[in-house]
């Protein structure tokens, strides 16, 4: 998977399509990555010791990478991530992009 945790990501489709967010975990067997405050669901909690009210709380789920795409840190434009060969070295765009700021 070329997305890491912390690079800027765009939401692409689905109901949070537009919004952006930094990608705090990335789940590579399942080819998913978790963006806080984002793709929030309602899960029912019971009482316990750690919920002592218990209730509904807003929980965020993991969306899977190819419904988000990576926002250039200079241009602020959504852009595909791959690789280029310069002088026999195979370097990632996203190195390249850091390069220009």
């Amino acid at each position: 998977m070329k997305l890491r945790k912390g690079d800027k990501v765009r939401i692409i489709s689905g109901k949070d399509k537009g919004k952006e967010g930094t990608i705090e975990r990335v789940y590579e067997n399942s080819n998913k990555v978790l963006l806080p405050g984002l793709n929030m669901y309602k899960k029912h909690v019971r009482k316990s010791d750690q919920f002592p009210q218990g209730g509904v709380m807003d929980v965020p789920r993991p969306l899977d990478a190819s419904k988000v795409m990576f926002v250039s840190g200079t241009t602020k434009k959504v852009t595909r991530l791959g690789y280029v060969v310069e002088n026999g070295k195979k370097i990632s765009c996203r190195e390249i992009y850091q390069r220009e700021s």
